[in-house]
């Protein structure tokens, strides 16, 4: 891991320019309906309503819960997930059935937040079904939906990693080296990907050389290690494409001074949630086993963010809701 020194503070390319960890906030939808088209030829539709039935059982099992000591978390976590579907819930016709206010049996037993947790991931999953098919903009909403599940079971008390049926997002080196061409949307936003990987290794280095040593140095090292095998996954993925993969710059701007360790630690969570927004664009763009790899992303760099202290939002990778509205499933996020 480098050590600070003075190069870490000069201007020599700004973390907020294109490429670099602010290199979020563009990208392709991918593939979907064409603007202007009918709503009931609108192929997302369907699965729009599967994934509003999912939240709609989970926030029925919410219902359930005797809140106690848990009564302002509970709180917290049901106004999450109503605003994910009320998201999700765009386009449905006005008689798709809203969330019921209470358990649909008398005899349902109360969900404990173990349960809740458990209910969380197998939701998580289930929106993740759906990204093969769905349009990019829904993909995008859909990826974020799920990370924002696997939040909520970590804030629930369950650490374990979400079962995974898809590739990791970072493959064997062994893998084949000559690929398919890809779409030039999907090549823009890996690229763009690559280029936020690379400036968060720089950061990751700055980080750790600010950070005592301990437990918390090394979280910081495993994160260092993560996003150096996801740079390298994805500068192969492009390389074997036929693309150009973008090089990493001598040096970034960072955001803020990197002092001590409590700023350290802050620029680390800043890092996370820039990136989530990185992926949540590949997410859109991409199709096939990378728009899996690139949900994976988004979902591992919104888990960071949180484990450093950051505030990922309700929809992770999305722009915040507007007052009484929702997120945008397929707005830019700055």
């Amino acid at each position: 891991m480098q050590s600070t020194s003075r190069r870490t503070f000069l201007a020599i390319a700004a973390l907020a320019s294109a490429g670099t960890l602010a290199a979020c906030t563009s990208g392709s939808d991918g593939p979907g309906p064409k603007a202007g088209s009918g709503r009931h030829d609108d192929p997302d539709l369907p699965l729009r309503g599967k994934a509003v039935a999912s939240v709609d059982a989970l926030l029925a099992q919410y219902a359930t819960a005797q809140p106690g000591a848990n009564a302002a978390l509970l709180t917290q976590l049901r106004g999450e997930l109503a605003t994910e579907r009320a998201a999700l819930a765009t386009g449905l016709p006005a008689g798709t059935p809203a969330a019921s206010a209470g358990p649909s049996g008398a005899t349902a037993a109360p969900a404990s937040p173990a349960a809740l947790a458990t209910a969380e991931k197998t939701t998580a999953l289930a929106l993740l079904a759906a990204l093969p098919t769905a349009s990019g903009a829904l993909a995008r909403l859909l990826a974020s939906a799920s990370a924002a599940g696997a939040l909520r079971a970590v804030r629930l008390g369950d650490q374990s990693p979400l079962p995974a049926d898809a590739p990791s997002a970072s493959p064997s080196p062994s893998a084949s080296p000559t690929q398919p061409a890809l779409a030039a949307g999907a090549t823009t936003a890996l690229q763009a990907a690559l280029a936020g990987e690379h400036a968060a290794v720089y950061a990751y280095g700055v980080i750790g050389a600010r950070t005592a040593a301990g437990p918390r140095r090394e979280d910081v090292r495993a994160c260092y290690a993560e996003h150096q095998a996801r740079r390298d996954s994805w500068d192969r993925l492009l390389a074997g494409s036929g693309a150009t993969p973008t090089a990493a710059a001598p040096g970034y701007r960072l955001p803020t001074p990197v002092t001590d360790e409590a700023s350290a630690i802050r620029l680390a969570a800043e890092v996370e949630q820039r990136l989530t927004a990185v992926y949540a664009d590949l997410v859109a763009a991409a199709d096939g086993q990378l728009r899996i790899r690139a949900a994976t992303a988004l979902r591992e760099t919104a888990l960071q963010c949180a484990h450093w202290g950051g505030t990922p939002g309700p929809l992770p990778g999305l722009p915040a809701p507007a007052a009484g509205g929702t997120a945008s499933p397929s707005g830019s996020p700055r």
